[in-house]
């Protein structure tokens, strides 16, 4: 194969998996090759490969979704991600008095990759790295569904937000009683979907902590660039 037809055959197996993305109904053949512009044939020459090396999945009424090699290719970048957010975090958690973390999508849920406490204060919230919750409950997992409602809206425009204008969300005792959180989304990155935030169970002041949180994400943003 020539060189340059490998790399549209790339090209086009990774745009296929990013099609996949978009929703966890799936999506028939068909559908994939009108939004790739390509035909059906082409498409189940993609599908093969990408099947025998696990990265898509074919349900029973024929849909395919991502498999489950593309969630192993995204825990081994885990410890990637995790390096340079510790820096970040350390500062973030030692300036705000609280417990700092980093939170990924995994499908339906957020999965915490770092997480950093506070040397100096009395009691802090101890949230473990590995915890994982519904992307629906907790500041962290509703900041990770504002970007994919933004993209949704309007495709693109997540990307294009300075991390100055980045919304901040608040939430109370939706993970642990009595426990305040603030997350913001890292914007600017497609491929990863991700927020920065803190949790206490004291007193959080969110008009000073959230634009702390959102120059945090900014700044994971930039070293993650």
């Amino acid at each position: 194969m020539a060189a340059a037809e490998s790399s549209q055959t790339l090209e086009r197996g990774l745009r296929l998996l990013r099609l996949l993305t978009d929703g966890s109904e799936g999506l028939t053949p068909t559908t994939l090759a009108a939004r790739l512009e390509l035909s059906r044939p082409a498409v189940y020459r993609l599908l093969t490969t990408l099947q025998n090396e696990g990265f898509v999945r074919r349900s029973a009424d024929g849909r395919v979704h991502l498999g489950f090699g593309v969630l192993q290719l995204a825990r081994s970048v885990h410890p990637l991600l995790r390096a340079a957010a510790l820096p970040v975090l350390r500062r973030l958690a030692e300036q705000v008095g609280a417990t700092a973390h980093l939170t990924v999508a995994e499908g339906s849920e957020g999965l915490a990759i770092a997480v950093v406490e506070p040397s100096w204060t009395d009691i802090h919230v101890a949230y473990r790295e590995g915890a994982r919750h519904p992307l629906e409950r907790g500041a962290a997992g509703l900041a990770i569904l504002s970007v994919r409602a933004a993209e949704m809206t309007e495709p693109g425009s997540a990307g294009e937000v300075s991390p100055q204008a980045a919304p901040y969300f608040v939430t109370e005792g939706q993970l642990q009683q009595d426990a305040r959180g603030i997350a913001a989304p890292i914007l600017g990155l497609p491929s990863l979907e991700a927020s920065v935030g803190v949790v206490t169970f004291g007193a959080l002041d969110a008009t000073a902590v959230g634009p702390r949180v959102v120059e945090a994400a900014g700044e994971l943003r930039d070293a993650l660039a």
